[in-house]
């Protein structure tokens, strides 16, 4: 015979909860008989008892302590669930990104994403300084990097080695005065003032770095590549400037790179619940 009065089993949680019929009553707006009446029928359904009823109170049977364990996890995951399905109505996944990587590979592939999870709401946020995420209200960053990081959870998402690029003019003066001369003559763009990025560079390609005045920093990757184009600089990037490699735009400096460089999932609170963010982190692994 399948069971079918849930909702006296709710206000037997409750009652085991208080341990006393009338402070249930108080929480219920009920009388203290309408209680003890619910919890019989509750009994004579069960067919067995799940109180016992003491001169000065009552106290869980051995059944009734078994059921209420299993009873009370089914009702919390069932409300955890409902928890789950609001958030899912009400909040958008954010996703925090800079423009250059939303353009160049995010944004050709969201409409498939978008097709396969119709019931996911997604928020792109561009962002320039990925630090503080929870702060941004991001659930989700991708940044670049070798992944050093100590400020939230990373994840490889996939490898995008750095190299130096240039202009023509950049090309030619490699060409022309060697590849140590041409270095120490360029103005090197960096994205922050404590970037690591071309030291470490410099030591891969076996040249020694020394602290310099004529350095720009450019925050923006997209801004950054603009200023390679226009001559301010040369920069460290990577393969998702192939469109500007292929027009002569850009070129690449040398074939010396940093491997470990790539981009990277970056979770503010990796313990948080939140099966969306591993549907979409799931996603972009499968694109990479």
């Amino acid at each position: 015979m399948r069971f079918r009065n849930y909702d006296t089993l709710r206000t037997f949680n409750l009652v085991a909860r208080h341990g006393s019929f009338a402070s249930a009553a108080d929480e219920l707006h009920l009388t203290k008989g309408a209680i003890s009446h619910q919890m019989r029928q509750l009994e004579s359904e069960l067919g067995f008892a799940v109180f016992r009823r003491l001169p000065r109170g009552i106290v869980l049977t051995q059944r009734g302590h078994e059921l209420l364990a299993v009873s009370q996890s089914a009702f919390e995951t069932v409300e955890q669930q409902i928890d789950d399905l609001r958030r899912r109505q009400t909040r958008a996944l954010t996703i925090g990104v800079t423009t250059y990587f939303a353009s160049r590979w995010l944004s050709p592939r969201l409409m498939q994403f978008m097709q396969l999870h119709p019931d996911i709401r997604l928020r792109i946020q561009p962002m320039i300084d990925l630090a503080d995420l929870r702060g941004e209200g991001v659930d989700l960053a991708i940044r670049w990097g070798d992944g050093a990081w100590k400020d939230v959870v990373i994840e490889p998402l996939f490898a995008c080695p750095a190299w130096p690029s240039g202009n023509r003019s950049a090309l030619e003066a490699v060409e022309d005065q060697g590849f140590e001369a041409a270095f120490e003559s360029f103005t090197l763009l960096h994205d922050r003032d404590d970037s690591q990025a071309w030291p470490g560079w410099f030591t891969v390609a076996g040249l020694s770095f020394r602290k310099r005045t004529d350095r720009l920093i450019i925050p923006d990757p997209n801004v950054r590549v603009q200023a390679v184009i226009d001559g301010q600089g040369v920069a460290l990037n990577d393969a998702l400037v192939t469109a500007e490699l292929a027009t002569g735009a850009l070129c690449r400096l040398s074939p010396i790179e940093l491997s470990d460089y790539g981009y990277f999932l970056a979770y503010g609170v990796r313990g948080e619940s939140n099966p969306d963010i591993d549907i979409f982190a799931a996603w972009l692994r499968n694109c990479s």
